[in-house]
């Protein structure tokens, strides 16, 4: 019998049912805002007895120095309704440092970093303003500092807000946002022995804010 004479059938291929196409992912839900907020909107400034504008830098490269500035003015514009037209400004003396060593204040103060005799004030004035989540604001702005002046990001976490026993509505904020003092003429770098250098060039900004609302002129 001739073997190759035998009728052929073709084998079948399984059929394999289609995958179910993978869901698509769900766009990122807006971040919804608190319409108690809305009340917040309007003009207020930071109360230095309350307030706390500071930094923080690594010394020697094991320790951590702390220090803030006394003397500031600012004015701030908060809008509960839409975050985007908020604003800041805020301006403070370079001569005002404290860190809690005499001899040490006197050193940045000095030419070698804010050099306050020259350029006496600091300053920070916002750009942009968006809602990061619900209690979390990213402020864009530019810093000033020995008349450079370059744009950062703070990151302001909502507190809450009160009215004290004098009646005055108070709003609180934390802020923070680090920068490379070279960017702005803060050159000094002496270095150690082991090669590492005496005050690191990233310095941590911080914001501890309290505000109080401002009354409308003639009211």
């Amino acid at each position: 019998m001739n073997l190759f004479s035998r009728p052929h059938t073709p084998r079948r291929t399984p059929t394999v049912p289609p995958r179910p196409a993978a869901p698509a992912s769900p766009a990122s839900a807006p971040v919804l805002l608190d319409p108690a907020l809305a009340a917040l909107t309007g003009e207020w400034t930071i109360d230095p007895a309350h307030s706390r504008i500071g930094f923080s830098v690594r010394h020697a490269m094991v320790t951590t120095v702390r220090g803030s500035f006394a003397e500031y003015r600012s004015r701030l514009y908060f809008d509960g309704r839409d975050p985007s037209r908020s604003r800041a400004e805020i301006t403070l003396s370079t001569a005002s440092v404290d860190t809690g060593v005499e001899q040490r204040d006197a050193h940045l103060t000095g030419r070698d970093f804010l050099d306050a005799a020259t350029h006496p004030r600091m300053r920070f004035q916002s750009t942009a303003v968006r809602l990061k989540s619900p209690d979390v604001y990213v402020m864009t702005g530019d810093l000033t500092i020995r008349s450079t002046t370059r744009p950062v990001d703070l990151e302001l976490t909502y507190i809450g807000n009160v009215t004290d026993p004098f009646g005055y509505e108070r709003v609180g904020f934390d802020g923070t946002t680090t920068i490379n003092r070279m960017d702005w003429g803060l050159s000094y770098n002496s270095r150690l022995a082991e090669g590492g250098a005496m005050v690191s060039e990233t310095v941590r900004l911080q914001f501890d804010i309290a505000a109080i609302r401002m009354t409308p002129e003639g009211g």
